[in-house]
């Protein structure tokens, strides 16, 4: 089974500079709904940094952050703007246990093949520690497919999102939340936004 999508790495690794480097504020509002439930300099990973925007700010905010993306490119690139070495981690090789209050994981996991994100769900869950948090956005959609750049994305609909997650006895809490946004190719599009907190005993 693929659990990853080449072309969709090929893409970074050419717009590196230009992805990382545009105009991007970080997911304050979503960091914000986020930080609440950790305790203060709590350690977080971060899935997919990208350009390092959200793992700056959740650094600024006392956090202990490991910044982490699938691209080597990309992980450059954040370094340069973390000022520190950024991993290069794709989701399959994730194989922790118990490491982390919690996981952030905003617009990468929509690019995982769907028959694989079931399972890249439980290397987070098991990755987590008790009551860790989860933070993962995604494209809502119907069916899989590719943007007009060549990317590919998983496309769930907000059913999908919360089967993705597996049973609900793994989590304390889970909610999904929808809006309105675009992405770094302008298009208008609906996103699914997953909060979940790692049962205590699962």
């Amino acid at each position: 089974m693929a659990t990853r999508d080449d072309r969709t790495l090929d893409f970074y690794a050419a717009e590196a500079g230009a992805y990382a480097g545009r105009e991007r504020e970080a997911e304050h509002r979503r960091i914000d709904l986020f930080a609440g439930r950790l305790r203060p300099g709590a350690r977080i990973l971060e899935l997919g940094c990208g350009g390092g925007q959200d793992s700056e700010a959740m650094l600024a905010r006392g956090f202990d952050v490991v910044p982490t993306d699938g691209s080597p490119e990309l992980a450059r690139e954040a370094g340069r703007r973390l000022g520190r070495p950024v991993a290069v981690l794709l989701f399959e090789d994730l194989n922790e246990i118990a490491a982390y209050d919690g996981i952030w994981a905003h617009a990468c996991l929509l690019h995982a093949p769907r028959p694989a994100l079931p399972g890249i769900v439980d290397r987070i869950h098991a990755a987590l520690r008790p009551g860790g948090v989860v933070y993962a956005s995604f494209k809502a959609g119907e069916a899989e497919g590719r943007d007009g750049l060549g990317r590919y994305f998983n496309y769930l609909s907000r059913p999908e999102a919360v089967a993705a997650f597996g049973a609900a006895s793994r989590w304390s809490s889970l909610a999904v939340e929808e809006d309105e946004g675009s992405g770094y190719d302008k298009v208008p599009t609906r996103w699914l936004h997953v909060l979940a907190i790692k049962a205590p005993e699962s």
